[in-house]
């Protein structure tokens, strides 16, 4: 075998043309992440294994592995989970092409499998990312998360408080003291102390309690504070709050969510990735939809559903969307009706953040 270069013919030898079609190779890692620890699978584009590894669960560790290798890799890949955020931006940052991929996806791939390892994982993680098929997960910048970490730790107080309160409830029955089916978290404590005060059975045993849950309420209302208090400095957030039912938490927790408004081409797409389209099951001559799919985040969708149903029944001021929630009531009932305006919130919302406009109620004329 040779070459001809300025009419003389060179022999090639075959280092060459393996080093040559090692340049041209390309390597995927794979990776199966936990807490602490980490499976590594390294494959080649024909899907021949080239290493088993397992490593520590930082980006440091890994990164130092990856670069310590004799050839260059291509991708990085592994599943949504709690560390994604971390390693995602710690090995784009160190240079590497990472991808983090639908863990829907990887399940569904992974579960042709007759042993599940971590090892194994690894190994079926590099070959979907070798193949293509996946969907890539979009990764929130780290305000949206600090957003949704604050949404997140005002929602476990208010429950944590609720279910004090429903505690102090029950005991209080055994006594044959029932409070008011509906009490306000604020005036709780007032009226439960004035009717334990004579008894000291009661005393020694609910006031400790009530002394806590009274601490978790004040955390809540200064949660509460700091929640309203960066919706109200959000210019995106303001114009979203114009839309009827649509208050700071419902404004602060589709915004977080989001993140970025450009990932969507289609409005109509926000509310299908948030499980609010009905799903559909098609083959051959069965042709049967089905209710939402309730894919994505549950507490956009749980937001989602409030601020139509108080669109609905509460705010007072018509606009378009309400009438034609109320058709939908009458028609097809009120839960079937609240799913659906939720779905157009939806789409309005990020109508709303992409063009920059506020709510309209009325349709303006010339515009459909």
């Amino acid at each position: 075998m040779g070459c001809l270069c300025s009419g003389v013919e060179l022999p090639i030898r075959s280092q060459d043309i393996c080093e040559q079609g090692r340049k041209m190779m390309e390597y995927f890692a794979g990776l199966d992440v936990s807490l602490r620890s980490c499976a590594l699978c390294i494959v080649d584009g024909k899907g021949k294994v080239m290493l088993e590894r397992e490593l520590p669960c930082e980006v440091e560790d890994i990164a130092a592995c990856l670069t310590a290798l004799p050839y260059s890799i291509d991708r990085i890949g592994f599943e949504a989970g709690t560390m994604s955020q971390h390693l995602f931006f710690g090995l784009t940052g160190a240079g590497f092409d990472t991808v983090c991929m639908e863990a829907r996806q990887v399940n569904a791939a992974l579960s042709a499998m007759r042993n599940k390892t971590d090892r194994n994982d690894a190994r079926g993680i590099a070959q979907v990312l070798r193949t293509g098929w996946f969907s890539p997960v979009h990764m929130k910048s780290r305000e949206a998360h600090g957003v949704r970490a604050l949404l997140s730790t005002r929602k476990a107080l208010l429950k944590k408080t609720m279910d004090l309160a429903n505690e102090v409830r029950g005991l209080l029955r055994i006594f044959g003291i029932r409070l008011p089916k509906t009490v306000k978290h604020g005036s709780f404590d007032g009226i439960v102390r004035p009717l334990i005060e004579l008894d000291e059975v009661l005393i020694h045993a609910l006031v400790p309690l009530l002394d806590a849950r009274l601490a978790w309420y004040q955390s809540f209302l200064e949660l509460d504070r700091r929640v309203k208090c960066a919706a109200t400095k959000d210019k995106v957030c303001m114009r979203m709050m114009t839309v009827p039912g649509v208050g700071p938490i419902a404004a602060l927790t589709f915004k977080s969510a989001v993140d970025d408004p450009s990932r969507f081409r289609r409005s109509r797409t926000v509310a299908a990735h948030f499980g609010l389209t009905p799903r559909r099951y098609q083959s051959g001559e069965a042709d049967n939809p089905g209710r939402i799919s309730k894919a994505g985040d549950r507490d956009v969708r749980a937001t989602l559903y409030a601020a139509a149903n108080a669109l609905l029944m509460r705010t007072i001021a018509g606009s378009q969307i309400k009438t034609w929630g109320m058709r939908r009531i009458r028609t097809k009932g009120r839960r079937r009706a609240v799913v659906a305006v939720a779905r157009k919130l939806a789409v309005v919302l990020h109508r709303i953040w992409t063009d920059g406009t506020e709510f309209r109620p009325v349709k303006v004329e010339g515009m459909a």
